[in-house]
């Protein structure tokens, strides 16, 4: 007979803890760190609007069905679509990465952390046109910041690539972390967030080189 498996939820693992503690609670000051969010921030929505010369890019862009656009909804930059929050962060994620012109992280995992301005900017402007929240450009360089930390301090010594995991999915966990705190999310709601962030269907890479340690590091 196998032993009974039990439905109560197991505690979560550390380094979720960590990541909902950083995202919920801390605010980063140093002069230094938003002066260089705010222009990389100048830095990703320039990349973003060059590729929308490009047709091949456009083309992607807009609502998943014509038309359906939404009032009051996120503004897509250089363009006239106000979508849902969703779509509006692929829209802008696509425009920033078209041309791999934006910024470069690398570490055992290379990446690139404003990828994760996708997911911020549709949320922030989403939020303040509904009066939801009101999200400044300030508010906006404080999420970037945490979010290129988190994605920044998880690549420092976790190569998923060889493993066959593309590097993606560490924007996808900073990104989920800063928008659930964003949402106005509890810690256990950021921590729920991000234990589906981690396992929902990662994007496959080829793999690399032989498999790092096992065990996720975050320091």
């Amino acid at each position: 007979m196998s032993a009974e498996v039990s439905n109560i939820r197991p505690e979560p693992d550390k380094i979720l803890v960590e990541l909902a503690d950083y995202a919920a609670s801390y605010t980063p000051d140093s002069r230094e760190a938003i002066d260089t969010a705010r222009h990389n921030l100048m830095d990703t929505l320039g990349c973003g609007l060059l590729a929308l010369r490009y047709p091949d890019c456009a083309k992607h862009l807009g609502p998943v069905v014509p038309g359906a656009t939404l009032v009051n909804g996120a503004r897509v930059p250089g363009t006239d679509w106000q979508l849902d929050p969703v779509q509006a962060a692929f829209n802008i994620g696509a425009m920033i990465r078209w041309l791999d012109f934006n910024d470069t992280w690398l570490a055992a995992e290379w990446g690139h952390p404003s990828d994760n301005l996708g997911g911020i900017l549709a949320l922030a402007d989403y939020l303040t046109r509904t009066k939801q929240k009101a999200f400044t450009v300030g508010d906006m360089l404080i999420a970037m910041i945490k979010a290129h930390e988190i994605q920044g301090i998880l690549a420092l010594e976790n190569s998923f690539n060889r493993i066959g995991l593309d590097h993606v999915l560490l924007v996808r966990v900073a990104t989920t972390a800063i928008t659930t705190a964003m949402l106005g999310g509890t810690k256990e709601q950021i921590i729920s967030a991000l234990s589906n962030a981690w396992i929902d269907a990662p994007a496959n890479h080829g793999p690399r080189g032989t498999p790092p340690a096992a065990g996720c590091v975050w320091r």
